[in-house]
């Protein structure tokens, strides 16, 4: 299969918006803490007077098309319904405006408008937003502790799924009929997202909630590779017996998750996938927002899988530069020449590893797309690390989610020979894996 690379830009899809829509804020004004909000009440003023049309849209190249975008197939499911958002900056949906305004400045412009104002401008019912790692805006440390709080702009209660509950209280369900999920994953298992969607459909089906998941296409979903999770390091971030590379949509994998029984005491949620448009496991997806701060392009999405357990490591991946998750290095890899970096806190990354030292290592920026997990990386910089009784740190069984690898790597075995270990993992994962599938 041959896979064209990705560039990563807001233009990447040339629909034609039949129906335009007027535009309340761009896609993360809505969180707790902006600059002198208009009052709930006001603000319930204006979207009346502002209805959003559906937004209906056509491509001139069939590229894939994000549920959240395809208005016509959900938004009648919630009308007369008590709603909880699960969401974060990149639950959107291209619209554009008609009319100048004072935030634009142009006609026209094709915009992302938050999933939040969309809802509300169809007169939905909106109990409370809940909001994974990263925060609603997106833009806190990755582990960092998110704080429950309220949507300045709405009056919404923000509720935290990344703090001291993982997942939502039977009395923050109480008074909501569905639950609406709508989160860009990037189709890692170490990516949290997932275990996010787990405990939201865990207490969904503990408390009798329908979710509805609005169905996103993952960057990542051309290939499976990895080593399998073993359930004794089971984590926030490995909670399922999958690959590191999953290649699923986070549909599919909620699916999965029901079909394997994975919910506590065989739970089994009452789950409604709403699909993409357009897309296949071979398609290539550029996501138009961040995901996360530390995941700035599409280059980085890609590498992602494969420099994340460098987390686990000595070695930093960029966090604290422009550069996050295209580079990797360490003061101590004197071995590297040719390419350097130094650290310094910034937006997701306000104590980056490494702060203020410079490190040696490698640029991925300009390297050719990725089919498979590629181990070389950390095989590498392991037989280069002078200290390699400190290489490792206890978080990286956690990440490869079995002791293995890192014992593989210690013995000097290369890339090759361990990824021929995971093949027996693979072929058994693949026959539960296809059961699930939406897409071709």
């Amino acid at each position: 299969m041959k896979y064209s690379r990705f560039t990563f830009s807001n233009s990447i899809f040339k629909y034609t918006i039949i129906a335009m829509v007027v535009g309340m804020t761009s896609c993360n004004s809505h969180v707790s803490g902006n600059n002198s909000p208009t009052s709930p009440k006001e603000e319930k003023i204006i979207t009346a007077e502002k209805r959003y049309k559906d937004v209906l849209i056509t491509t001139n190249n069939n590229e894939p098309i994000p549920a959240a975008y395809l208005l016509d197939q959900w938004i009648k499911k919630l009308k007369g319904k008590r709603i909880a958002l699960v969401g974060n900056q990149t639950s959107v949906v291209k619209t554009g405006d008609t009319i100048v305004s004072k935030e634009w400045k142009s006609k026209d412009k094709v915009r992302y408008t938050h999933l939040v104002d969309t809802l509300i401008a169809h007169g939905i019912d909106i109990k409370r937003v809940f909001a994974p790692e990263h925060g609603f805006r997106g833009t806190a440390d990755a582990g960092a502790t998110i704080k429950d709080g309220i949507d300045a702009k709405t009056g919404i209660p923000i509720i935290s799924l990344y703090g001291k509950n993982k997942k939502p209280f039977k009395e923050q369900l109480e008074d909501v009929d569905i639950v609406l999920f709508d989160i860009q994953d990037v189709g890692a298992r170490f990516y949290t997202y997932i275990s996010t969607l787990h405990y939201v459909m865990e207490a969904c089906a503990q408390y009798n909630k329908k979710i509805i998941l609005l169905d996103r296409p993952n960057p990542n979903g051309h290939y499976i590779d990895g080593p399998i999770l073993e359930q004794e390091h089971q984590s926030f971030v490995g909670m399922h017996p999958v690959p590191v590379v999953h290649g699923m949509t986070i549909g599919e994998y909620a699916k999965m998750i029901n079909g394997e029984n994975w919910l506590e005491n065989n739970l089994k949620a009452d789950l409604e996938i709403v699909k993409c448009k357009n897309y296949t496991h071979d398609s290539s997806y550029s996501i138009p927002i961040k995901p996360s701060p530390n995941l700035p392009n599409d280059q980085s999405i890609n590498l992602y899988p494969s420099l994340c357990f460098f987390e686990g490591a000595d070695v930093s991946v960029g966090r604290g530069t422009e550069m996050q998750f295209q580079v990797y290095g360490s003061p101590s890899l004197v071995k590297y020449t040719g390419f350097e970096f130094t650290p310094t806190p910034n937006v997701g990354a306000k104590r980056p590893l490494f702060n203020g030292k410079k490190c040696y290592g490698v640029d991925l920026r300009k390297h050719p797309k990725l089919d498979r997990l590629k181990l070389d990386f950390l095989v590498d910089a392991f037989a280069k690390a002078p200290y390699k009784s400190k290489f490792f740190n206890s978080f990286f069984t956690k990440l490869a989610g079995t002791e293995t690898l890192q014992a593989q790597i210690e013995k000097g075995m290369s890339a090759k020979e361990i990824a021929a270990t995971w093949k027996k993992g693979l072929e058994d994962y693949q026959k539960i894996r296809v059961k699930y599938l939406l897409y071709e």
